[in-house]
């Protein structure tokens, strides 16, 4: 058996982008930072987020289908440790004064001054052990690559 703290210890010399994942819930909006986040398929275009099971956030992707996702640069390394927060994370509270819009096509919160933005709508969810995958069509993107992207490794920030 695999201990748990060498599994991690092992996949945390693993560089990964960073990413926040918003979606709209009622009259909030609910936000997270979410580093399992990858390509699927080029036609039609396809994401997939990994996200603990037990999180608000998963709750709140069973209910709604539509979200979004922001890559972030270099300069957001705040706003990742802002949404990496535990619990009911408000998307509104988090940004503070950060600028953001909502997605036309998701409703969901974008975060301004990220790499590229992507408006989702979830195809599959998959159990997998204590995460659940949720596979999604993307609706729509924007990009500018105008810094460098911030990535995750040896469990820092960089």
């Amino acid at each position: 058996m695999i201990a748990p703290q060498d599994f991690t210890a092992a996949l945390a010399s693993f560089a990964t982008g960073v990413t926040v994942v918003t979606v709209r819930e009622g009259r909030d909006d609910i936000g997270s930072t979410v580093t399992a986040f990858s390509s699927v398929s080029l036609d039609p275009p396809m994401v997939m987020v990994g996200v603990a099971g037990s999180s608000y956030l998963s709750e709140v992707l069973h209910r709604r289908d539509r979200w979004a996702v922001t890559v972030l640069a270099a300069s957001q390394r705040a706003l990742a440790g802002r949404f990496a927060a535990e619990g009911r994370p408000s998307a509104r509270l988090l940004l503070g004064g950060h600028p953001h819009h909502r997605g036309a096509r998701s409703e969901a919160l974008v975060i301004e001054g990220g790499l590229a933005a992507l408006e989702c709508e979830t195809r599959l969810r998959i159990p997998a052990g204590d995460h659940v995958l949720v596979v999604a069509e993307v609706l729509g993107v924007d990009y500018a690559a105008k810094e460098e992207p911030l990535v995750r490794v040896h469990r820092r920030y960089r």
